[in-house]
């Protein structure tokens, strides 16, 4: 699994969600319990992973999505 978008933002990290699922792409979001446990000091925040090989094409629909600025470096 690849982390495309780590954030402590539920609104961000469900968007993006979205935009996978709507293409069909396999989505986890990880460390959502966690993010919710540790409340507003923002010391964990949720990851959104792909399997590695669809990871490109989820890139580039989160960048036609605008939102470029909040993937990880490959």
């Amino acid at each position: 699994m690849i982390v495309l978008i780590s954030a402590n933002d539920p609104v961000l990290i469900g968007f993006a969600r979205a935009v996978l699922e709507a293409a069909e792409i396999p989505v986890l979001v990880a460390d959502t319990h966690m993010s919710v446990m540790e409340g507003s000091i923002g010391a964990f925040g949720q990851r959104l992973m792909v399997p590695g090989d669809w990871a490109p094409q989820a890139r580039r629909l989160l960048k036609d999505a605008g939102l470029a600025h909040e993937l990880r470096d490959p």
